[in-house]
């Protein structure tokens, strides 16, 4: 990965041009790996026993999508996916591009709040769930959201918090009222029917690559989430360029214990793998340390993903060495920065001399910064690599001019990866993406004389938890529908294992009363398990500026040297 030329004094760069970009949809995409590779284990999910080469992925994905058809979907249509890893995740992926549906990846850690919050803003007008996971119980909650699930006929529900969904299938579990099983939507009827076949084929052959495919929810720090909408042509490229990067090969299998309703896994692992026909390797539903490590030493993995909270669970299991490890060769980090001790310990006892260190965000699907396989370990610890093929990158100062090459400014990224756009929200829309193409990215960075980038801050009041973009706005929102909450600001604070936590500076109505506990309680299950506060605060005021701005900086010194916090690197 090399830079373009570019005017060596000035903060901006371009990837190279080469190799060109694919322009295949994610269906054409998986035929030509079928066609080239079919015999090749495509996907390996030990918890499930399941094992299917290429070719057998390309033939569940097409069954699925004549299943889907045969329910009344249309290109278009929202599909959502909410739940934990498995290769039910994966085929729904590909089923949904192979049609032009329109996957919508869902946290599985929401509760009843996020999840009818994410069906609404964009219409799903079909949800895949699984049945529950340790305390998530999935059905339940939509059923706790809409009663009329009970009494409708599958693939017929009307109900009245949702006005777009119709379509409800389950992954596993007892036949349940209003829900069609996932097997039988992808194995059975529609899905073997050779007519309702040739038209999800037809259908194909009709999309465009330019087509959105994929809306991933990125929260933001005035409002809502947003549904970042991404094409084809976007998520494609970005696993073809993130897979190149770290040097994957045809044949090699890649273990995958971050999330696959985030970019890490369905973008950076799943496409990655189809692109240089590698094999997609789940471990576990959710990360599971123990679970990681029989995989890699079972399935003798050649790369492992993880943010850096990941790789220091594996590299800290109790019984580390007695799992053989040495079939590992790359892999990729990402998410939040690397302590130089880990990125050591990565390279050294997972055996992983070819790890490299990724950048970017959603809205850029999501690289686009990268460390490269001839990088040294300074250069993989102290940056986050250079720009990524096709990519331009600039920093910028508060007046939009290029900064010189070591001065900070803000991070903006043009290329194919950037979005299409917020679904939905042509002004939040606008707030990021200029008119020429430019993707503000809100964080700021730096780039070095020889085209290395940095991240050094972020603009707004992001918190990255474990690897979770967290935005205080969005969870300072949800407090404050507590009655008892007059006001209440929300901030980041270092952490060791989690990089930060949040810290919630709460100020209640007059003559009110409440404890931390409560707060936590009324917390739970409403929002994610990352997003409720480990901290909590009961105040009189907040520090202000003298025009009436609260000085969030100083409510983090102020809890950094009440509970003795060592200040966290924000590279």
């Amino acid at each position: 990965m090399t830079e373009r030329p570019t005017p060596r004094a000035l903060s901006e760069v371009r990837g190279d041009d080469s190799p060109p970009l694919m322009e295949e949809t994610l269906g054409e995409a998986l035929d030509l790996a079928a066609t080239r590779w079919g015999d090749r284990v495509a996907l390996i999910s030990p918890p499930q026993d399941i094992r299917w080469t290429f070719r057998q992925l390309a033939s569940r994905a097409d069954a699925l999508a004549a299943g889907l058809l045969a329910l009344g979907l249309t290109p278009g249509d929202r599909i959502g996916i909410w739940s934990p890893n498995c290769a039910e995740w994966t085929l729904t992926q590909f089923a949904a591009a192979r049609v032009g549906l329109i996957l919508v990846t869902i946290n599985p850690a929401y509760r009843r709040s996020e999840v009818a919050y994410t069906i609404n803003k964009v219409g799903v007008k079909a949800l895949i769930a699984a049945e529950r996971f340790k305390t998530s119980d999935y059905l339940t909650m939509i059923e706790d959201l809409a009663p009329e699930v009970a009494g409708s006929t599958p693939g017929c529900l009307e109900a009245a918090v949702f006005s777009s969904l119709k379509v409800l299938i389950k992954i596993g579990g007892a036949p349940r009222a209003g829900w069609l099983d996932f097997a039988d939507v992808a194995e059975r009827g529609p899905a073997t029917d050779p007519v309702m076949l040739s038209r999800a084929a037809q259908i194909g052959r009709s999309l465009s690559n330019r087509d959105a495919i994929n809306i991933q929810f990125t929260s933001g720090t005035t409002g809502s989430p947003k549904g970042a909408t991404l094409s084809h042509r976007n998520i494609l490229n970005n696993g073809l360029f993130v897979g190149r990067a770290m040097g994957l090969r045809a044949g090699d299998r890649l273990c995958l214990p971050v999330p696959l309703y985030h970019c890490f896994g369905m973008v950076m692992g799943n496409l990655a793998c189809l692109t240089h026909g590698a094999a997609m390797v789940y471990p576990a539903p959710v990360f599971d340390a123990d679970a990681t490590l029989k995989t890699i030493q079972s399935e003798r993995c050649d790369g492992l993903y993880g943010v850096p909270t990941m790789f220091i669970a594996v590299l800290g299991h109790p019984e580390f060495e007695r799992f053989d490890v040495s079939s590992l060769r790359t892999g990729c980090m990402a998410g939040s920065p690397c302590p130089v001790e880990v990125m050591k310990a990565v390279i050294g006892r997972l055996h992983m001399p070819d790890v490299t260190i990724a950048y970017g965000m959603t809205e850029t699907s999501p690289v686009s910064f990268q460390t490269g396989l001839e990088d040294t370990l300074d250069r993989r610890v102290s940056t986050i690599g250079r720009v990524q093929p096709h990519l331009e990158v600039k920093i910028i100062d508060e007046a939009g001019t290029v900064t010189p090459r070591g001065v900070a400014g803000e991070v903006c990224t043009r290329g194919y990866s950037v979005m299409l756009g917020y679904w939905d929200d042509p002004v939040r829309t606008a707030e990021c993406l200029d008119a020429d193409g430019w993707m503000h990215t809100g964080d700021l960075g730096v780039i070095d004389a020889e085209g290395y980038g940095n991240i050094v801050g972020r603009i707004k009041d992001m918190v990255i938890r474990g690897g979770e973009n967290l935005f205080p706005r969005e969870i300072e929102e949800f407090l404050y529908s507590h009655p008892k909450i007059a006001d209440v600001q929300v901030v980041g604070l270092p952490d060791s294992r989690y990089g930060e936590e949040l810290c919630a500076w709460i100020r209640l109505h007059p003559g009110e009363v409440a404890e931390e506990a409560e707060i936590r309680a009324f917390c739970d299950g409403q929002i994610a398990h990352h997003k409720i506060p480990r901290y909590v605060r009961f105040v009189d005021e907040f520090p202000m500026t003298v025009t009436g701005k609260v000085q969030k900086f100083q409510i983090r010194q102020v809890m950094i040297e009440e509970l003795g916090l060592t200040m966290a690197r924000t590279a």
